[in-house]
C-alpha cells in the first residue's frame, strides 16, 4: 500500500457492484474478462480484490448463466443478471443498482480495471470515512483526472432509474458534482484494456 494510504477502514455499508456486462465487442472475439491477470481470468481477480474488503460484492453479467459465471465458481459474490445489457452501461447501471441490498452507500467498479487493488478500494472507503459530507467520491490519477472506483451516496440512488444508453452515471456525476470528492489514486484509476493491442502492449510493460 502506497505510503500515506490509511489502511483500516470504517463502519461503512458500502456494497461493490462490479460491471462486467459489456460484449468486449473491441476484443476481436476474445473476451476480456477472461483475460490472465495474477494468473487467472480478471473477473475471477477482480472480485477477489473486492471480496478482500469485506464489503458484500455483487457482479452485473448479461445473463445469469452467461460463460463468465462459470469464472465466479466458487466465490463470494452476487451474480445479478441485466436483461437490457446490450441496452448499454446506462442500462446496466439502471438495473444492477435497482438490485443491490439496502445500503448507505455503494461502490461501482468497471471490471476491465486491470490494476486497481483492495488497497485502493480500501483506500477509498477510508476516505468516506474521513470526508463524509459528499454525495460522491471518485477514484482518480494523481494528477486529478477522473477514473474509476466511484462511490454514490445512497441518497442518489432513485436518479439511477432513469438511466439509459452508453454514458453510464455521467449525468447523475455532472448534476452532483460539486458534492463531488475526487480521491487520487493513481494511473490504475484510468487502465482499461479494450483492444488485443493494449493487452499486448500492457504485457510488454508498455505505457498505455
Amino acid at each position: 500500500m502506497p505510503m500515506g494510504r490509511l489502511s483500516i477502514t470504517t463502519n461503512i455499508d458500502c456494497p461493490i457492484l462490479i460491471l462486467a456486462a459489456g460484449s468486449s465487442s473491441r476484443m476481436n472475439g476474445r473476451d476480456k474478462l477472461n483475460e490472465l491477470v495474477d494468473g487467472e481470468p480478471l473477473l475471477r481477480t477482480q472480485c477477489k480484490r473486492a471480496i478482500a474488503t469485506q464489503q458484500p460484492v455483487y457482479v452485473a453479467l448479461p445473463a445469469a448463466h452467461h460463460t463468465r459465471a462459470e469464472l465466479l465458481s466458487g466465490l463470494d459474490v452476487t451474480i445479478l443478471a441485466i436483461a437490457q445489457a446490450t441496452e448499454g452501461i446506462g442500462a446496466t447501471l439502471r438495473e444492477s443498482v435497482a438490485m443491490l441490498a439496502p445500503c448507505s452507500k455503494f461502490m461501482v467498479i468497471l471490471a476491465d480495471l486491470v490494476s486497481l487493488q483492495t488497497s485502493d478500494l480500501l483506500h477509498m472507503l477510508c476516505v468516506i470515512g474521513t470526508h463524509p459530507n459528499h454525495l460522491i467520491w471518485r477514484g482518480a490519477t494523481h494528477k486529478g483526472n477522473p477514473g474509476h472506483p466511484v462511490v454514490f451516496d445512497n441518497a442518489l440512488r432513485s436518479e439511477f432509474l432513469h438511466l439509459s444508453g452508453d454514458n453510464g452515471a455521467t449525468k447523475i456525476i455532472k448534476k452532483h458534482r460539486d458534492q463531488m470528492r475526487l480521491v487520487p489514486l493513481g494511473a490504475q484509476a484510468r487502465l482499461d484494456l479494450d483492444t488485443p493491442q493494449d493487452w499486448a502492449d500492457w504485457r510488454a510493460g508498455v505505457k498505455i
